[in-house]
C-alpha cells in the first residue's frame, strides 16, 4: 500500500483545483463568482525559515477569521524550497479585496517584503465551474 504524502496531496489539489478556478479580480468580472489565484513567490534563501513562519500564521488567520477566504494553501517546490506556491481561493473578488485590508495580511505583506526576490500573481479561469464544490466534499472523506 502506498503512503500518501503531503506532496501527493498538494499535487492532487493543484491538479484538481486549477482547472475549475474562476478569476474575479477584474472590474468586468461579475460579483459572486469564486476567485482563484496562484501566487508564485521566490524567497531569498537567508529568510526562508522566517518567511515560512509568517506565511503559516497568515494563512491560518485568513482561513479562520475571514468567511470569504475559502482556502490559502501554501507549498514549496520540493527541489527548490525557495520557490513558494500559494493556491488562494476566495468566495468572490469582494472577499479578496477585503482580505487585502486585514491586519494579518498587512502584517504578512510588510514583514516579508524584504524577503521576496520575485512575485507573480496568476488569476485562473474556470473550465468547469460546477465541479469545484465536489473537490471539497472529497477532502472531507
Amino acid at each position: 500500500m502506498k503512503r500518501i504524502t503531503k506532496s501527493c496531496i498538494c499535487a492532487l489539489l493543484i491538479g484538481a483545483m486549477l482547472p475549475f478556478a474562476v478569476c474575479g479580480q477584474t472590474k468586468s468580472s461579475p460579483q459572486g463568482q469564486m476567485m482563484v489565484r496562484l501566487s508564485e513567490i521566490e524567497i531569498l534563501p537567508e529568510f526562508l525559515t522566517e518567511y515560512h513562519a509568517i506565511l503559516k500564521e497568515e494563512a491560518a488567520a485568513s482561513v479562520e477569521k475571514e468567511p470569504g477566504v475559502i482556502a490559502i494553501f501554501p507549498m514549496s517546490i520540493r527541489e527548490q524550497p525557495t520557490q513558494i506556491r500559494i493556491i488562494e481561493i476566495y468566495a468572490d473578488s469582494a472577499a479578496y479585496q477585503s482580505h487585502l485590508k486585514t491586519p494579518h495580511f498587512q502584517h504578512y505583506k510588510t514583514t516579508t517584503l524584504k524577503m521576496v526576490k520575485a512575485l507573480k500573481l496568476v488569476d485562473m479561469t474556470a473550465l468547469d465551474k460546477q465541479t469545484m464544490s465536489e473537490i471539497f466534499k472529497k477532502l472531507k472523506q
